[in-house]
């Protein structure tokens, strides 16, 4: 059984008139890990130890100078928003985004700091990838990035570079089975 949440005022205030939403949904809250952060997290880790046990040294030995260690200091920041922050970054991103589908279109609503609404006609949709978990969880992606879809969810900036997509969706193999009928539809009704 699909499970839609009512349209939030994110959604009906992108609507044009007369269309009507057939599903609406968010993206998984919460902190979580992806299969990257098996590598990233080890990363993270090594570049951060190494300059932070530098600065360390620096700072230690009988000539210290504490302006040495400002540049070593950058690398200790970058890694620990490796580490820790973006996992933050990356849960207030999907807790500030809504997706919609409707008779006509795909619709998403995100951003942090502004709000960015990415509407793709079913009509001309072209390639949409279905991944699903075991739970039924899953995403749904429309498209390619500029990069595949090997970026980082949480790293400013790389938001551009993603294809649009329903994130971590709940029941994703029946959300996916209503864009095929919109897109067969949409095709159909342009006959």
């Amino acid at each position: 059984m699909l499970v839609s949440m009512p349209p939030p005022p994110e959604i009906d205030a992108t609507l044009d008139r007369g269309k009507r939403v057939i599903w609406s949904g968010r993206p998984r809250q919460g902190l979580m890990l992806r299969g990257f952060d098996a590598f990233l997290i080890p990363f993270a880790l090594v570049w951060t130890s190494i300059p932070l046990f530098g600065a360390l040294a620096t700072l230690a030995g009988p000539k210290a100078n504490p302006a040495a260690v400002v540049p070593a200091l950058l690398f200790v920041v970058i890694g620990l928003y490796l580490l820790v922050g973006r996992f933050f970054v990356d849960a207030a991103q999907r807790r500030g985004t809504f997706s919609a589908l409707t008779n006509e279109r795909s619709l998403i609503v995100s951003g942090l700091w502004s709000r960015d609404v990415r509407s793709l006609s079913l009509s001309t949709l072209g390639e949409v990838d279905v991944s699903a978990r075991a739970s039924g969880q899953g995403t749904i992606m429309f498209g390619r990035g500029a990069y595949g879809s090997f970026t980082m969810p949480g790293w400013p900036g790389t938001k551009r570079y993603l294809p649009p997509m329903f994130e971590m969706i709940p029941d994703v193999a029946a959300v996916a089975k209503l864009i095929r009928d919109g897109q067969r539809a949409a095709k159909a009704s342009e006959r």
